[in-house]
């Protein structure tokens, strides 16, 4: 009888969470894009102790641009390969048609969002939260301190949240009073509601222990190890010659200061090399618009829009030197990328470039074209042997790398998980 009466409980079981499954198809599934049926974790989580954590607070990947972006689109491979079930909640405009549904053993679930600067992280991680209240994931992985706004709702839920703190997006130039204030805010609700914290700068994990008395794991960004293409489409295709041309990967964004950089560029001509500009914006607005016309405009400056896969390599691999003049950075994904292709680079000397250790003469004075154009006339004329090139490559895989990034943070996930 005991036998019997387990499962007869375990077959109503079986019919809540199918009764569940359907309410959620009629209802919040007409939200998803993705084609074709839908799997049922709750259903398959009965045979299987396999962890699931669910990822929410970014555009999407593989291919959209932005340091979260990159960011996820390394890590979540490495710790599905560990044996997880990794779910990202995807923004709609940015995955259209063809998407796949699953990468890398990573799994997609495209969710709609509005394609509004203002309204579009917060909207899209509400729906992303109320999704992961039906699946159910055993740690909800909240990125960035704007989505993270939404922590307290997740906790409300009964889900287990991890935070990570990319940077203090409220001190961008891009952000009126309004915005700035709900990024502090989005900082506390995240830091504060958050099971685990996660800070990918030792700048941000000393300022949440100081603003907040609170702890956040050390968890850096990472690289792969790099190898430059021999092939050259894209310098071809752009007009480059090998280690006759600067450059620089970010969105055009005003914390970038592109202007700054084609300033100094000018200022330092520098006799056969090219700036190259690699990066777009994801709301066209006044800034993009005049890196774009200033870029046009100047002689040997090249803007080649977002660029992916192989041209972004070659473009890497072939450069003659590096150089990221921001003012603002959490730990900068583009700047480890450059050191692994054993790049000389330059950078402006904000804490997150100073965190890297780089030897003195790779920093300038963020915002002082002068000394901008100074040191990329010292740094165009640094002979790069094949031995300095290589030995930076090895330093900065032994400091960043992304499985040991994936190992750290699955062991924050086993904390929760127990």
């Amino acid at each position: 009888m005991a036998g019997r009466g387990a499962a007869e409980s375990k077959a109503r079981q079986h019919q809540r969470i199918k009764q569940l499954h359907q309410f959620y198809l009629n209802w919040p599934g007409k939200l998803l894009r993705n084609k074709g049926p839908i799997s049922n974790p709750a259903l398959n989580a009965i045979g299987e102790c396999i962890p699931h954590v669910m990822v929410v607070g970014l555009r999407g990947f593989p291919g959209v641009q932005g340091g979260v972006e990159t960011h996820a689109q390394h890590l979540y491979p490495a710790i599905a390969a560990a044996g997880f079930t990794v779910t990202v909640a995807l923004r709609s405009p940015y995955v259209r048609g063809g998407h796949p549904s699953e990468w890398n053993g990573v799994k997609f679930v495209k969710l709609w969002a509005p394609r509004s600067k203002y309204m579009e992280a917060v909207t899209h991680t509400f729906l992303a939260i109320m999704y992961a209240a039906l699946r159910r994931p055993d740690v909800l992985h909240i990125q960035a301190i704007g989505p993270a706004v939404l922590t307290p709702l997740a906790r409300f839920f009964g889900l287990k949240a991890v935070v990570t703190h990319h940077g203090a997006d409220y001190d961008r130039q891009k952000w009126g009073p309004i915005g700035k204030s709900v990024l502090r805010f989005g900082e506390a609700l995240g830091m504060r509601s958050a099971n685990k914290r996660i800070a990918v700068s030792r700048t941000m994990q000393a300022h949440v222990r100081k603003k907040y008395g609170l702890e956040a794991a050390f968890i850096p960004n990472g690289v792969e190890p790099a190898v430059a293409p021999s092939s050259r489409q894209a310098l071809e295709k752009f007009g480059l010659e090998p280690r006759k041309y600067i450059l620089t990967v970010s969105r055009m964004v005003p914390e970038k200061r592109h202007l700054d950089l084609i300033d100094a560029f000018m200022r330092a001509d520098l006799p056969g090399w090219k700036l190259v500009l690699v990066g777009g914006s994801v709301h066209l607005d006044a800034y993009c618009r005049s890196v774009e016309d200033l870029a046009a405009k100047t002689r040997n400056v090249v803007a080649t829009g977002f660029q992916e896969g192989v041209a972004l390599r070659e473009l890497y691999g072939h450069a003659g030197l590096f150089v990221l003049p921001s003012s603002h950075e959490g730990l900068p994904i583009v700047l480890l990328e450059a050191l692994s292709y054993g790049l000389p680079t330059l950078v402006s000397d904000i804490e997150p470039h100073l965190e890297v250790e780089l030897p003195a003469r790779h920093y300038f004075k963020m915002g002082d074209v002068d000394a901008l154009t100074e040191a990329i006339k010292r740094m165009a004329a640094f002979e790069v042997s094949d031995e300095w090139s290589e030995n930076l490559k090895q330093w900065t895989s032994r400091r960043y790398n992304w499985s040991a990034s994936a190992q750290e943070t699955i062991a924050i996930y086993r904390s929760l998980i127990g």
